[in-house]
Parts: C-alpha cells; sequence; structure tokens
C-alpha cells in the first residue's frame, strides 16, 4: 500500500507539467491536460499535437489518459527540441473516440468499422476542443498532430476522416478504421504501428489499413514489432526517429 502511494505521488508530481483544464460546452465536459513549451511566449506560435488514450484510461479524473506517452514529451531534450502544445483529452468511461461495433467475444471477438457512422459525443466535443485550443493560443496552422493507440489509434483516423485537411501527420498504434476511408487520409503523412501477437486489437486491421492507404499513393509508414502484443505503444514511443518524423512535417 506505502509503495503504491509513493508511486502515484512520483507520478503526480512527474505530469504537474501539464496543467488541467475542461473543454465544456451545451453541459458536456471533456477534461484534458495540457503541456506549454518551456518557456512558453503567449505571442509566438507553436505546432499542437493532440494524443488519445486507449479504453484502458476512460474516466473523468483527468490523470488516467497520461498514463502512457505523456512521459516521452515531458523528456527536457524532448520539449528542447519540439517546442510544441500538447494536449491530452479524456473520454468519458463506457464511449469511445470512433463509433465502432463488436461482434463475439474476447478472444475471438471482431470489430466493425464503419466507412461512415454518426460521431460520438466524446469526438464532437475532441473536435470542440481543438476549435478552442485555435481560438486561445497562437497554433502553427500547418503543423496540427494527432495520435493515439488503441481505442485512440481508431480515434485517430476517425478524426482525421472527419477533418482531412486539417492535420500534417497523424500516427496509430494499435488501432484500426474502415480501409474504405482511404480516400480521406491523403492529404497528410503517416506512420502505423502494431505489434504482431496484439490479442486484443489484432495486427490485422492495421495491416488493411496500411495496404488500402498504399493503393492510394498516401505516404505512409508502418512498423509491425515481431512477437509484441498489445502494448505495441512501448516500441512505438521507443522509435529514436519517432518525433524528428512527426514535427518535420507540415501542409
Amino acid at each position: 500500500m506505502a509503495i503504491a502511494l509513493f508511486c502515484n505521488t512520483i507520478l503526480a508530481q512527474e505530469y504537474a507539467a501539464y496543467q488541467q483544464d475542461y473543454f465544456i460546452k451545451k453541459g458536456d465536459s471533456l477534461p484534458y491536460r495540457i503541456l506549454l513549451p518551456k518557456d512558453y511566449d503567449a505571442s509566438k506560435s507553436y505546432p499542437l499535437l493532440i494524443f488519445l488514450h486507449g479504453s484502458g484510461e476512460r474516466g473523468n479524473d483527468n490523470k488516467a489518459q497520461l498514463m502512457h506517452g505523456a512521459s516521452l514529451f515531458l523528456e527536457n531534450q524532448n520539449r528542447d527540441a519540439y517546442q510544441s502544445i500538447v494536449v491530452f483529452p479524456q473520454c468519458r468511461a463506457n464511449s469511445s473516440w470512433a463509433r465502432i461495433g463488436v461482434e463475439g467475444e474476447f478472444p475471438n471477438r471482431e470489430f466493425v468499422f464503419y466507412k461512415k457512422s454518426e460521431p460520438t459525443k466524446d469526438m464532437l466535443l475532441l473536435e470542440g476542443l481543438i476549435k478552442h485550443l485555435k481560438k486561445d493560443y497562437r497554433l502553427k496552422r500547418d503543423q496540427l498532430y494527432v495520435g493515439g493507440l488503441s481505442m485512440g489509434g481508431m480515434g485517430t483516423f476517425e478524426l482525421v476522416r472527419r477533418n482531412p485537411r486539417m492535420f500534417a501527420a497523424a500516427f496509430p498504434i494499435c488501432g484500426g478504421a474502415n480501409p474504405e476511408i482511404s480516400k480521406r487520409l491523403k492529404k497528410l503523412d503517416w506512420w502505423v504501428f502494431h505489434g504482431s501477437d496484439d490479442k486484443s486489437v489484432p495486427e490485422k486491421y492495421s495491416a488493411q489499413m496500411v495496404e488500402a492507404m498504399k493503393q492510394k499513393g498516401i505516404n505512409v509508414k508502418y512498423s509491425v514489432y515481431p512477437g509484441v502484443g498489445h502494448n505495441s505503444w512501448d516500441n512505438a514511443f521507443a522509435e529514436p526517429e519517432l518525433l524528428s518524423w512527426l514535427f518535420s512535417k507540415s501542409r
């Protein structure tokens, strides 16, 4: 118990640089954390990165969404090299960034990715948050980025599908989507990640997206990690070129 409390205290201190806030629209709220650049200057423009968490980090504590990935952007060398505004929104419990069907039971379940469906309430709030950030901060509109893992990887595809001209680059990790949406994913660069032994979200869902995107002539990289399960985000975050690749992209 004491060890757990100590670890939670350390995490709270580590993530304190991520300021807590809420986007509220018509009585609904979307918790989010925002990391501003070191020596933030409101008169300067910065790139914006939105990162979407997975299903295990849903809720309203405005903390769990920082579990995976937040520490990468806190590393001093990264904050120095890639001055940007980083935002981690939090999806409510029992909701999702994208409307996705599920057939069967784990481990034999199949995901049903729709070509077009009504957005979830959290997706609409997310889009509202992005508009709000554009008004509140000076952003480099040609350097907006999005990434996410698992449910957030699916949400990455969905957010770009709905806003095909907004982002310069995207990096979905262990996600998936309907390959027929690929024609709406052309305006940006992609780096897709997956573990070959993923039982929660099988690698085929990323593979079929990448194949469809390549057929459309989309600039997409694909990294598959042999023997890795669902937590392929650990490998993706360890890629030495991930951030240099990401922040080199512009519309």
